[in-house]
């Protein structure tokens, strides 16, 4: 899990991320759960050639979905990051 592919697996499109990237110049991924801030820090740098000053992580349990049967199944445990980038540096996502 060393490759940054392996670690940034999307990137976040919503209202909330769009308004934090514009206004305080954070971003936000969906990363593997087993990454933790430095590898994310590093995979970010990698990617976009830019500097990371700071990286915060949220864990979200997967919810519980029925299937068609009585039995009830799970989506994915996964995680999310909130990137901060240095002063003057952006992420062009067009």
């Amino acid at each position: 899990m060393n490759e940054p592919y392996d670690i940034i697996q999307t990137i976040v499109f919503t209202e909330k991320a769009t308004l934090l990237s514009e206004t305080l110049n954070k971003y936000v991924f969906r990363v593997n759960p087993r990454a933790n801030k430095i590898q994310i820090k590093l995979a970010v740098e990698r990617l976009f050639k830019k500097k990371v000053i700071g990286v915060n992580t949220c864990n979200y349990a997967g919810k519980k979905k029925r299937e068609r049967t009585a039995a009830y199944g799970r989506k994915a445990h996964w995680k999310k990051a909130i990137v901060t980038l240095k002063e003057g540096d952006k992420i062009n996502l067009a």
